[in-house]
């Protein structure tokens, strides 16, 4: 007989349960307060590092700004050395030089030109410096410079509690020595001129030497916590700068309070990491594009440029030319620069334009920006826009004009390219609605060729009878009166068809609008019979001609009526009604014209009517989906606007204006429609 349990051991069986039923609840309570505890020092640890990171990559940033202004300024002076090896620098142009130097880099306060035995042979600031009165750091820089054949910084000095040091380019032609540049830079304006404000405002700078002494210090946001440093060295020839960053923030720290909100942070921990996270990953795709367009624009600045620069004196005689202008009229700059008019550039049939704008210069007046055309060396005629602007000192005063040249050739090639292309689409939208209704138009031609056949055979037969010469002679002329008038209705829809689909260069005359409805009747009445639509039309009477294209103006009322007629196939036959009117706008500035078609179909979702009038886009299967497109592109043209709207009694209703010749007649009040001679009916339709 199996052993029972006894009722003690049946209590602890009770028990054993609910014990683990509590600790799960403890657990996740102990975790529940690990997680408020860990996540805040992990979150503080994190946006320490994350401020050290970004501290360190401006910092880079700042070194390599100051680098690449130095830079500047020694290619300059580089340049002006190589001027005055070459003997092509003289005092006039070494001046202008140098002071445009000195406005573009106001690091630098003093420029001076030593000979080969240390006397000065010109300087900025006037004052007169040899090579025995430098400063021993700067008169040891020189030495070492001349001997290496390099530039070299020298160690800064310090006078009325400034610092500053110069910097050496050696002058040499053919290995022997000339003189010497001297630049002198104001330690104290490096940082000011170089330093971006953002940068400035949330970090405290410092540039010292490499014995630790000031030089520079910028504070715009106070004095830096020591919370986040770096230390970076500006390695320069000669001379070795130390950068200091100090951020201004203090470190992170905890929430004041764990247990208010606790719950809250706990439910939206997750989903305030993956913010942080986000946030962190834009901020850090922002930096990297913002270095990015520097670098890029950095790198196109030191490329050469596209646009033709030409400087004038006052008397028009040239003083400057860049590269591209060269490469653009195809003359070296030795052959231009110092000639006055007429120029070897100037088109011959152009000549009085150029010496009109010459005597313009020469008075003081220009034309801010024109068109014109210029001469290659090989005889190549090519146009160009020309903008031109006072050219002034650094006193304000004018000294000549300054000129920007463009070749416009390819624009205007663009230009005649996009105007054909458009041509050609137009010609195809036309062609294409012409296809669509072939088809019906055969039938239509058929009726009257049916009709003149049996009248024809009817005035035969009655030729052919014994007494045709009684036959009274009104009997055979009302036969030939109904061939004439069916045949003149066939005449009329070919030409109307004809007229459509040629293609021609646009013009512009003025058209009659009212006339421009009736004509185009018959053509959409070819396309509504078969749909079983019928067409109302509604003129106002002695409406003002429009200037334009009638062919074009045709197309967008056959796209129009066309697109209308096909939005009423799942309309009930008896419904299905389209409108055609023609009004003065009301509530315009000018007088306008308005053309209205409206139709009782299904309607423009919310979702197309954004995207109604963009190229390629359709809701037909065998759509192109440029008609509509290329309806508001004829009617801007035009001078007027395309919109549609729903109409009240269900389905659509395009508008488009059109600028009125005369004003004569004024909208007063609403014109009654005038309901024209319905289309023939057909057997098993009605029109």
């Amino acid at each position: 007989m199996p052993k029972l349990f006894s009722p003690l051991a049946l209590g602890r069986l009770r028990e054993r349960p609910q014990s683990w039923r509590w600790m799960l609840p403890v657990f996740l309570l102990l975790l529940f307060l690990f997680a408020l505890l860990w996540l805040p020092w992990q979150a503080q640890r994190m946006e320490a590092t994350e401020r050290e990171e970004q501290l360190i990559a401006d910092t880079l940033w700042v070194e390599q700004t100051i680098r690449f202004q130095l830079s500047r300024d020694e290619e300059s002076l580089t340049l002006a050395a190589a001027d005055i090896a070459a003997g092509t620098l003289d005092t006039r142009k070494w001046e202008f030089r140098m002071n445009a130097l000195l406005r573009n880099s106001r690091e630098i306060i003093r420029v001076g030109w030593l000979d080969a035995n240390g006397r000065q042979v010109e300087s900025t600031d006037g004052r007169t410096i040899t090579e025995a009165e430098l400063p021993p750091a700067s008169r040891a820089a020189l030495e070492h410079a001349r001997e290496i054949r390099a530039p070299r910084y020298s160690a800064p000095v310090w006078s009325d509690g400034a610092a500053t040091f110069d910097y050496h380019m050696p002058i040499f032609a053919g290995g022997r020595y000339l003189g010497d540049l001297v630049a002198t830079y104001n330690a104290s304006n490096i940082l000011d001129q170089m330093v971006p404000w953002w940068f400035a405002r949330d970090n405290e700078i410092r540039l010292t030497d490499f014995e630790d002494r000031l030089l520079d210090r910028r504070a715009a946001g106070g004095a830096g916590r020591n919370v986040y440093t770096h230390n970076h060295a500006l390695e320069l020839p000669g001379l070795t700068l130390m950068l200091h960053t100090n951020s201004v923030k203090s470190a992170p720290k905890l929430l004041p309070n764990l247990l208010v909100g606790s719950v809250i942070a706990l439910s939206l921990g997750l989903l305030w990491s993956l913010a942080a996270l986000w946030r962190d990953i834009v901020r850090r795709q922002a930096a990297e594009d913002a270095l990015r367009e520097q670098l890029l624009f950095r790198s196109a600045m030191e490329n050469s440029l596209v646009t033709g620069l030409r400087a004038r004196d006052l008397d028009g005689r040239v003083t400057y030319v860049n590269p591209a202008f060269c490469q653009m009229v195809g003359y070296p700059a030795h052959e231009i620069v110092g000639r006055v008019p007429p120029m070897p550039y100037w088109a011959p049939e152009a000549m009085n334009e150029y010496q009109q704008r010459f005597s313009q210069v020469l008075a003081g007046t220009i034309t801010p920006h024109f068109e014109t055309i210029f001469q290659r060396a090989d005889g190549e005629r090519f146009p160009v826009m020309v903008f031109e602007a006072p050219l002034l000192d650094e006193h304000g005063q004018q000294t000549g004009w300054m000129s920007s040249i463009l070749d416009i050739s390819e624009l205007r090639r663009a230009e005649n390219i996009n105007r054909q292309q458009q041509e050609q689409l137009q010609a195809s939208a036309r062609l294409a609605s012409m296809g669509e209704i072939a088809s019906t138009l055969a039938h239509e031609l058929n009726q009257p060729l049916a009709a003149i056949s049996s009248y024809t055979a009817g005035a035969l037969n009655m030729l052919a009878r014994p007494d045709a010469d009684r036959m009274p002679p009104g009997m055979l002329r009302g036969a030939l009166e109904k061939t004439h008038a069916q045949a003149q209705r066939a005449g009329n829809i070919i030409r109307s068809v004809h007229a459509f689909a040629k293609k021609r260069d646009p013009a512009r005359h003025p058209v009659d609008v009212t006339r421009l409805l009736h004509g185009l009747l018959p053509l959409v009445e070819t396309q509504a019979r078969d749909a079983m639509v019928r067409i109302r039309l509604s003129c106002a009477p002695d409406l003002p001609p429009v200037l334009g294209d009638k062919v074009m103006l045709e197309q967008v009322l056959l796209n129009l009526t066309r697109n209308g007629i096909e939005a009423m196939r799942d309309t009930a036959p008896e419904q299905r009604l389209m409108t055609i009117s023609a009004a003065l706008a009301t509530g315009t500035a000018s007088p306008m014209l308005q053309i209205s078609v409206g139709d009782h179909g299904h309607g423009i979702a919310e979702d197309v009517a954004g995207k109604l009038f963009s190229a390629f886009f359709s809701t037909k299967s065998e759509g192109m989906g440029v008609g509509l497109n290329i309806c508001r592109s004829v009617v801007e043209a035009h001078g007027g606007t395309l919109t549609h709207r729903p109409d009240p009694d269900g389905g659509t209703q395009f508008c488009f204006t059109l600028p009125a010749l005369a004003s004569e007649a004024t909208p007063t009040a609403p014109t009654p429609p005038v309901e024209p001679k319905p289309a023939p009916e057909r057997e098993d339709s009605q029109a």
